[in-house]
């Protein structure tokens, strides 16, 4: 079926299905009941309980979803599909939780009053550049995204196969007003009509004039910064703080300190001085 936009309520609950089905599965839940449960909290005037239903049909017969989203192409983006499919690979470096929080942080923005096409566009990439998930196949996924008018679709198309060939600022800053703006200065044709469509504003590329030949991330922190553009999700320590619980710890100290004086006392070196204050064992006794 052919991709379409969807209205603002089914982003918002993509939203929260994402999210949820994130922090669950941080929970150890396991992934079926996550679906089952999730559906029923899903406002029923959305199709996405339907979604739902499919993709837990999917995870029982196949023990994944990527399948099911792209079957679903009318109502989940390829993009989604394709973020999901990248983290149920067999090889797969992309974690799961990490793909679910760029997928809520997308859909959170698209839910969003005014959504600009280059905001989207940018965030997107940077997801796929960030985690490494592939530009050939990353960039088809969202050049099909119905968001997109047929200008974006062609050149995004046509810069996949430039990238790592032509500076990615380079690429933003051809296509942007500011550069228009340079060249009527430089020729002196304040009426001068750009060749190819603008797909960004002065602003963004002011940023990229700025960023050439430098890391691509700086010129997202930028534009996160000055234009408010969405910042992609990064990958989070599943834990902080020791890596074990306080009393393990000092058990583990005081083998360490027996296991010295016993070594230095085999060498004929031992000196009582190094250890201040009596060994505490388990139990005085």
């Amino acid at each position: 079926m052919t991709a379409q936009l969807l209205t603002r309520e089914e982003y918002i609950e993509q939203a929260y299905f994402f999210r949820v089905f994130r922090e669950r599965l941080l929970e150890s839940v396991p992934a079926q009941e996550v679906l089952a449960g999730v559906r029923e909290e899903i406002l029923a005037t959305t199709r996405l309980p339907m979604a739902i239903d499919f993709l837990l049909g999917e995870l029982k017969h196949k023990g994944r979803i990527n399948e099911g989203m792209f079957l679903l192409a009318h109502y989940f983006s390829q993009f989604q599909a394709f973020v999901i499919l990248k983290a149920e690979e067999d090889d797969a470096k992309f974690d799961m939780r990490v793909a679910l929080e760029v997928l809520e942080k997308e859909a959170a923005y698209r839910a969003e009053e005014n959504v600009l096409p280059a905001a989207l566009f940018v965030y997107q990439f940077e997801c796929i550049a960030r985690n490494k998930l592939g530009y050939e196949s990353g960039m088809k996924a969202m050049a099909a995204d119905p968001f997109f008018n047929t200008d974006w679709r062609e050149w995004m198309l046509k810069i996949r196969l430039q990238l790592g060939a032509v500076d990615f600022a380079d690429l933003i800053f051809v296509r942007s007003e500011q550069y228009l703006h340079d060249v009527r200065k430089q020729r002196g044709d304040p009426d001068l009509q750009p060749d190819v469509p603008l797909l960004f504003g002065t602003q963004a590329g002011r940023i990229a004039k700025a960023n050439r030949g430098k890391d691509p991330l700086y010129m997202f922190a930028a534009l996160q910064r000055q234009l408010g553009y969405p910042a992609v999700p990064r990958p989070k320590p599943l834990r902080s703080g020791p890596l074990f619980p306080a009393p393990v710890e000092q058990r583990f100290q005081r083998i360490e300190t027996r296991l010295l004086m016993i070594e230095q006392e085999s060498k004929g070196v031992f000196d009582p001085s190094q250890f201040r204050g009596p060994l505490r064992g388990d139990n005085p006794s």
